[in-house]
């Protein structure tokens, strides 16, 4: 006769072989900026850089700067330069910088905005989760999200073929596509890639803080995306 297993022990069966599901990401700590600052002191807890010079066309962007999202602040104030606008909202806690981040959509501390709506292109960089080095590719300037992901992959490095929808940037209210031209790109930066960038793959703060520590793939990478840039 045959064995007659319980429902309940059957469905526990089943979630034990099914493959991990990644964990849906905690809600944003805060609204909007004007909600954050009300709770955040600045030059304590945050602090907001930026860089426009005159005739500027493209801007480089870390809204997820310092400690929230390490090292996109880096990333793009090199890419940035002296010829491109720069602007970063950097986390400067000792811990729990991940409370900083402001989605994309909702990005709306205005110094960011003013440098974004000076110019014709945006470069928003990201990082995202992941272990194996690739790179997400977004935004609502698709022409150009081709081109920097032709050039990356010319590079040597990996560019995913798709990305997710949560990491598309395609929203008409994300800050990445607020200038102009109501069109930017957004650059989603695995960990694994980001490893890549300092030696010993070290993401700490105080590594990450001095160029020195900088390998050669850090400056390949933001050469490459520059390189199709106006």
């Amino acid at each position: 006769m045959a064995r007659v297993i319980p429902a309940v022990v059957t469905g526990l069966l089943a979630l034990a072989a099914a493959p991990a599901v990644q964990a849906a990401k905690a809600p944003d700590a805060y609204t909007g900026y004007a909600d954050l600052a009300a709770h955040e002191s600045e030059g304590k807890d945050y602090r907001r850089v930026q860089r426009l010079p005159k005739k500027a066309r493209v801007a480089h962007i870390a809204i997820h700067g310092g400690a929230i999202e390490p090292p996109t602040t880096q990333l793009a104030d090199h890419a940035a330069g002296d010829r491109h606008a720069f602007y970063s909202f950097e986390g400067l806690k000792s811990s729990s910088n991940s409370a900083l981040h402001i989605t994309s959509t909702r990005f709306d501390e205005p110094k960011g905005r003013q440098v974004v709506a000076a110019v014709d292109y945006t470069v928003s960089w990201h990082a995202a989760a992941g272990t194996k080095a690739t790179t997400y590719v977004g935004g609502r300037d698709r022409r150009l999200a081709k081109r920097v992901a032709t050039a990356l992959r010319a590079a040597g490095f990996t560019v995913a073929a798709s990305t997710p929808k949560e990491l598309n940037g395609d929203s008409p209210a994300n800050i990445a596509n607020r200038n102009r031209r109501g069109m930017g790109v957004q650059l989603e930066l695995s960990k694994g890639q980001r490893e890549q960038f300092f030696a010993d793959g070290n993401l700490s703060r105080a590594w990450i803080a001095d160029p020195a520590h900088r390998t050669r793939a850090f400056y390949r990478y933001v050469a490459a995306v520059n390189s199709v840039l106006p």
